[in-house]
């Protein structure tokens, strides 16, 4: 178990979609480790917590094949060639990224790192919009993001907001007689109101989500600190700790607490930081450790990795026992539908952001709508992306 999560992040490119695709097809299909059923129960937990969902459901695995000691390594292992390969290229970065080479390669990465955001957006449309209700979320967030609302009280809000207002229609349609909503089928609107069911299952009682108080005293904390390795530490297990959706929302929650709330970024090095955990394999949110070194050297990036991730690794050790329960949790689809439209929403806010930043030219802007293309239009990795949007940076640089 070990051998193959270490092996699987070192060759994990392309996006927690295909590494997903990837465990599928080696653990269940040929390995033979557990059914489809089971895979896809485990899926529906990572949806349920905050966090990278290919990276939990390493720990998931994990946890299947070898218990807690099984959770601990998958994660661990499928994690490590990721950090230490983002941290390697945050030193260059440091070190070499005023040079003109240095310079060549950013000028070509952002504006593609740019067109992955915005197309991830677009690709995320239909899992953000599933009802009338998801059209004034994505309003409310985008207004309340532009007066400046964290997007950590933006995400809970929306999710609380949406599971109070099914828990309301489920008291309408009981004080008029109807019966209460059983479990929705796949792809089925959690509020749907299907045939009558005859009893009420036991199993949906005592159960809580796994949306933890933990966000306010860490920002209390972590708001305390100083440019410190602690403070570092603090900021990003806040992020880890509420970060559901895409890992392309990172973007925005890294925005609001260091480039904005701290000054410890700027806009340039947060799309760099985004750009290296592009083009390395593993999760995204190795772009946390890029980050970290840049703010705080070696230790920096440490602290960054271990808050950010550190979270999963909790939920992941309660929920995995809850796999039977959760499916018969109807609240929680509803959450998950507020938290899904409150995160496309800061993707499409952050994006449009960054773009006032680098598209300060006609060769970004350029170079910005091929990759748009490319991204939306062909199959090609995100990797392949970003090493192209180099070497034309290069290119442009060297004929200039």
């Amino acid at each position: 178990m070990a051998r193959y999560f270490l092996r699987l992040g070192c060759v994990a490119f392309g996006g927690p979609a295909a590494h997903i695709a990837i465990m599928r097809r080696e653990l269940v299909d040929e390995r033979r480790w557990l059914s489809d059923r089971e895979f896809l129960d485990m899926l529906g937990v990572t949806n349920l917590i905050p966090g990278p969902n290919s990276t939990e459901m390493t720990m998931h695995l994990g946890y299947r094949r070898a218990g807690l000691a099984g959770l601990w390594a998958g994660g661990l292992l499928f994690l490590v060639p990721a950090v230490a390969i983002v941290t390697v290229l945050a030193w260059a970065y440091v070190r070499y990224g005023s040079t003109p080479a240095g310079e060549a390669v950013l000028l070509g990465a952002q504006p593609v790192v740019l067109a992955i955001i915005l197309q991830a957006a677009w690709g995320l449309t239909g899992a953000a919009f599933r009802g009338l209700e998801s059209f004034g979320i994505v309003a409310g967030v985008l207004v309340l993001a532009l007066a400046g609302v964290s997007e950590v009280v933006l995400v809970l809000g929306a999710g609380v907001f949406t599971a109070l207002l099914w828990w309301f229609i489920r008291l309408l349609a009981r004080s008029s007689r109807r019966s209460l909503p059983e479990l929705p089928r796949a792809g089925q609107h959690p509020w749907a109101l299907p045939r009558p069911r005859r009893r009420r299952d036991d199993g949906q009682r005592g159960w809580l989500p796994f949306a933890p108080p933990l966000p306010v005293a860490l920002s209390a904390a972590a708001g305390a600190s100083g440019a410190t390795t602690a403070g570092i530490f603090l900021g990003f297990l806040k992020i880890g700790a509420v970060l559901y959706g895409s890992g392309y929302v990172l973007v925005s929650f890294m925005r609001d607490e260091f480039v904005e709330g701290r000054g410890w970024l700027t806009e340039r090095q947060l799309l760099d930081a985004i750009a290296a955990g592009q083009v390395t394999p593993g999760p995204l949110f190795s772009s946390a450790a890029f980050a970290g070194y840049v703010m705080d050297g070696l230790a920096g990036a440490l602290a960054a990795s271990a808050g950010i991730f550190l979270p999963s690794f909790l939920f992941l050790m309660a929920a995995a026992p809850l796999v039977p329960r959760l499916r018969s949790w109807q609240p929680g689809n509803a959450f998950l539908d507020g938290v899904n439209a409150a995160a496309w929403a800061l993707i499409v806010f952050a994006g449009v952001t960054l773009a006032g930043e680098v598209l300060d030219g006609w060769f970004p802007a350029v170079l910005f709508a091929a990759a748009l293309v490319l991204a939306t239009w062909t199959r090609l990795n995100t990797a392949w992306l970003v090493l192209g949007g180099i070497a034309c940076g290069l290119a442009w640089t060297g004929l200039a």
